[in-house]
This record gives structure tokens, C-alpha cells and sequence, in this order.
């Protein structure tokens, strides 16, 4: 048996009648930038997230170099975010003109400890970028009393927790920004690249709707440096069909989780992922830790099993950030996850059949 990662041409085939119509509609209209579909789907994922406003970009890595941009954050500005992480979250603060600063990360959740947070700030911090990793909430209580007390700007990469919440409230409405990827392989993913930023500060948005059309109210009269950075009508077509499935699939990964932390309970050399009872996981990724990775990932690809390691390489350790970056204390954490976190099948279609494959090769090695 073969049991990939993530079946994405299964999730296709289940809703291919209506996703075949929607695009079908666009292409009827002719209407492929900033269509109507871009703004009923920004409607839907403002209502959807309990943010006042959203706006379609281009990509989840453009939405954070808009929303950062839109906040007021450049040369001279220091930022602070997390090492453990995908390279969107720290070179876009690089693209703003800024300094990232990394913290180290929580090793119970894998997500930036906001205990050093706090310590990390100085009269040159602008913003925080907290990353809700896996799924799962930073502690956003601490984040937003920090942020209050500095006077800083809270930038969320949602970009894996759409539909995740902390305390109830959908993560991407409690900073100042939030911002959401649409990359194929996410919970709510197009057909290609795409991403939001949602907020519910007015004049964010409006900047930050300028900034996605090189700067300007409109076409010929440009008032900010801005980029390109539209979200395709074709793209929303596709993500308005998906969004009304996504609490379901939501669903069916946490009842994957629940699965596999059934069956992996006592289970020596492996450590399942621990939820924060203020957090609603929706589990992007399902990521166990084990001092064995390489050589349990080597025996699961040979019995046929998908998995996939979120991330092998620090930002730190990585050449861009050597000179463009500052370290605050030891990032001993981040590097031992490096080390041993292992991503398993976390489709929420996946048969039962699937599920239990996948159990008994982890459980056998």
C-alpha cells in the first residue's frame, strides 16, 4: 500500500463537478483580474475569520510583505519572529527594509515562545510575526500584551491555520494583520498560488489594497511604491467551491490526529503532538518528534508510506539570514526540532484502511 502525504487529485475528484463549474464561469465572463468571485470570497474569508476586511494578493508571501508594508515597517525597524519556520516569514521582512530578530521556539508546540519575546525587544522593534505552525495558535494572549505595552504591530502568518482559533477567535483577527496562503498543499489551497491578508483596521486595508495595484486609489493615478499582486479570479472561483468544505475537512484531520494519538500513546521514542487547551488545532500538519527521524522517514518511504520533514534547516543556519539577521539568546530548541520532527499522512480523506497502514508501519519500525 501506498499512502502519500496528502492526496490532493482525491480531493479533486470529490467536488471536480463543482469546482468545473465555477471555473467555467469565470471563463464565460472573461473577467480574470479582480473579478466578482475575488471579492465574494474576500467577503466569505472576512466573515469566515472575523476580520472586518480581506484582501486577495498574489501569494501567501506577498500578503505578508503587503501587510508589513501597510503597517508602516522598513529600513531601521527590527522585527521579531521565529527560526523554525519557512523562509516567507523572515525574507519578507528582509524585502520591507527591516531586521528579523529570531527568538527561539516552545519544544511542547514547536511555535515561538513568547516568554522570549518580551525579552527580545528594544526601542528598535516595530512589529511581531508570530507563525501559527502546524495549525496550531502561538499564545497570543502574551503576544498582544507585549505588543500593547511596546506599541507594536502583530503580523500573523496563518498561512498553515485557517480555521485554527485561540480562545474562540479566529486566529488572523487578533493582531494587527493576519495572513493566509492559499499554496496547493494548505487546508484551503487553489490551483496555483494565492494568499490574503485579513485585518480589521481601516487604514491598513486601504493601503494595503493599494499596495496589490502598484500603489494606487486607482489604475492611472499612483500615490505609494506598490507592487502586482492580485489574487486571480480563476483562483478565488476555486476557493470559494473548497471554503464551504474546509470546516469538514478541518474535522477530518482532528479526527486523524485523534487517531494516531491513540495508537502511538505509550509508544517509546516518539512524542505526539501536544495541543494547547486554548487553542483549536486544525492540525495542517500532523508532526510527531523522534531522536530516530532519518532512519524511521527511511523505513516509512520503503514500506510506503509519505512523510516529509517541516523544516530541516533553521533560518539562522541558513546563508540569507547570516548578516541580515540578529539572534536574541540560544536557539537550542529550534535546532533540535530540526533534528527530529517528523510530518506523517494527514489527509482528511484518508481511508480507515490508510490509517491504520500508516500506524502499524510506525509502531512495527
Amino acid at each position: 500500500m501506498n499512502v502519500p502525504i496528502l492526496n490532493l487529485k482525491r480531493q479533486y475528484e470529490s467536488i471536480k463537478d463543482e469546482l468545473t463549474e465555477a471555473m467555467n464561469s469565470v471563463l464565460e465572463a472573461q473577467n480574470f483580474i479582480l473579478g466578482a468571485q475575488v471579492k465574494e470570497l474576500e467577503t466569505d474569508i472576512a466573515k469566515y475569520t472575523g476580520a472586518k476586511y480581506a484582501i486577495g494578493v498574489g501569494s501567501g508571501t506577498d500578503a505578508l510583505l503587503l501587510a508589513m508594508k501597510a503597517a508602516g515597517i522598513g529600513p531601521g525597524d527590527e522585527v521579531i519572529t521565529t527560526p523554525f519556520t519557512f523562509v516567507a516569514t523572515a525574507d519578507t521582512i528582509l524585502l520591507t527594509g527591516a531586521t528579523p530578530v529570531f527568538v527561539d521556539v516552545d519544544p511542547k508546540t514547536f511555535n515561538m515562545d513568547a516568554r522570549l519575546v518580551r525579552e527580545a525587544v528594544t526601542e528598535k522593534t516595530r512589529a511581531i510575526v508570530p507563525v501559527h505552525l502546524y495549525g496550531q495558535s502561538v499564545d497570543m494572549d502574551e503576544i498582544m500584551n507585549i505588543a500593547r505595552e511596546n506599541n507594536l504591530a502583530v503580523i500573523e502568518d496563518v498561512a498553515q491555520a485557517i480555521g485554527g482559533k485561540w480562545n474562540g477567535q479566529g486566529l488572523g483577527s487578533i493582531g494587527t494583520a493576519g495572513c493566509l496562503s492559499f499554496f496547493p498543499s494548505k487546508n484551503l489551497g487553489c490551483f496555483g498560488d494565492g494568499g490574503m491578508i485579513v485585518t480589521n483596521d481601516d487604514k491598513l486595508a486601504e493601503v494595503a489594497g493599494m499596495l496589490r495595484k502598484h500603489g494606487g486609489k486607482d489604475k492611472y493615478n499612483v500615490d505609494i511604491l506598490g507592487h502586482n499582486s492580485r489574487l486571480d479570479t480563476l483562483q478565488a472561483a476555486v476557493l470559494i467551491v473548497k471554503l464551504k468544505y474546509l470546516d469538514e475537512w478541518n474535522r477530518g484531520r482532528q479526527q486523524l490526529a485523534r487517531a494516531y494519538n491513540d495508537a502511538f500513546d505509550g509508544v517509546e521514542g516518539i512524542t505526539t503532538p501536544i495541543k494547547d487547551g486554548r487553542a483549536e488545532h486544525i492540525y495542517h500538519q500532523y508532526t510527531i518528534r523522534t531522536t530516530k527521524r532519518d532512519e524511521l522517514q527511511a523505513h516509512l518511504k520503503a514500506e510506503g508510506v509519505g512523510s516529509m520533514v517541516y523544516y530541516p534547516v533553521a533560518l539562522h543556519k541558513q546563508k540569507l539570514f547570516n548578516d541580515t539577521a540578529r539572534i536574541h539568546g540560544n536557539l537550542t530548541e529550534a535546532e533540535r526540532a530540526t533534528e527530529e520532527v517528523l510530518s506523517l499522512p494527514i489527509d482528511p480523506l484518508q481511508s480507515e484502511d490508510e490509517t491504520a497502514y500508516v500506524i502499524e508501519k510506525v509502531k512495527g519500525f
